[in-house]
């Protein structure tokens, strides 16, 4: 029920404003894009060579942050509380997969590049794809949308679905968690086994699975992304794990369905990311995905998609129990 009179909290205002403007930048230069400007492109790159395709993934892109607007709103708004669960749920799962990575993973290759003093010689002697200052007004606005975007959420969650977390994994009841759920978990535990071989392959050098491209270019970078999805690969199969399962018995549920939450996300987005990318038509070997990497994200996608399947579950019977 809608509180009468409901006003957000200006911490809820002032994260509303925050991830509305770190948007912009990203809208912004998409829009250029699409209207065919080479803002940020240098000469010689590669995205100058599908300029029909360039212009339909960043008119999608601009869709996904629009988006994230209307999550701010839906997030600070009376007429958001009013909202089916499955009409937010979705979308901010997909929006947490997407960027979590990202808040994850740029923070962690800087501090790499940082205390390396690598200066990405690698990247000078590779194509030209993108200049240096639009990863870091993309990434940055990325980030900051994630930390807002998700604070939005956490509170918007705690006043409406704070129930659903309460307790420990002991105290949950059986019917959380049937067998169906739990054998899908473990199907989601037997696919990661594949993208999880297949991330430690890279990191331990093997070029394995990669174009001959992406073997030659290899830097500290793709070793910082590869650890980046491992991590996230063992978080969702053992945090859905637990939350199905019920145990330990002593651990809180809040923070077991937190990470299942993102982790999850992470996996089913980018492996979804990931594959649409690889089955892009390429005519150059060199850069055509081979085999085992399309298998190796089409895994991680499976793997997230299975295993949010079993959160999912868990929430709709946590919700109707409480």
């Amino acid at each position: 029920m809608t509180p009468t009179g409901y006003r957000p909290s200006l911490l809820r205002r002032v994260l509303r404003v925050l991830a509305i403007v770190a948007c912009l930048p990203y809208i912004s230069l998409k829009i250029v894009w699409v209207a065919g400007g080479t803002l940020g492109i240098p000469a010689g790159s590669e995205l100058l060579e599908h300029r029909t395709l360039l212009a339909v993934a960043n008119s999608i892109s601009v869709l996904a942050d629009i988006v994230v607007v209307v999550l701010a709103l839906l997030l600070t708004q009376a007429w958001g509380l009013r909202v089916r669960a499955w009409l937010l749920a979705f979308p901010m799962w997909v929006a947490t997969g997407l960027l979590t990575p990202i808040m994850a993973g740029y923070p962690a290759q800087l501090a790499v590049a940082l205390l390396s003093g690598d200066e990405r010689a690698a990247a000078a002697t590779s194509e030209p794809f993108l200049d240096d200052w639009v990863f870091a007004v993309v990434y940055g606005g990325f980030i900051l949308q994630g930390l807002t975007l998700g604070t939005l959420f956490v509170l918007y969650s705690r006043d409406r679905w704070g129930h659903v977390w309460q307790g420990r994994l002991g105290e949950l009841s059986a019917r959380t968690s049937g067998p169906g759920v739990r054998a899908v978990a473990l199907a989601g535990a037997v696919v990661a086994l594949l993208p999880a071989t297949v991330q430690l392959i890279w990191l331990s050098g093997s070029t394995t699975g990669l174009s001959a491209r992406r073997a030659a270019e290899r830097d500290p970078d793709f070793y910082v992304l590869s650890a980046v999805h491992l991590a996230f690969l063992v978080a969702a199969v053992v945090f859905t794990l637990l939350l199905v399962l019920r145990r330990p018995a002593r651990l809180g549920v809040r923070p077991v369905l937190a990470l299942a939450w993102v982790s999850t996300g992470a996996m089913g987005c980018w492996g979804a990311y990931m594959s649409l990318v690889a089955l892009q038509p390429e005519t150059d070997v060199a850069k055509q995905v081979p085999a085992l990497a399309q298998l190796s994200y089409a895994g991680q996608m499976i793997t997230g998609f299975l295993l949010a399947a079993c959160v999912a579950v868990f929430l709709r019977r946590r919700s109707a129990e409480a």
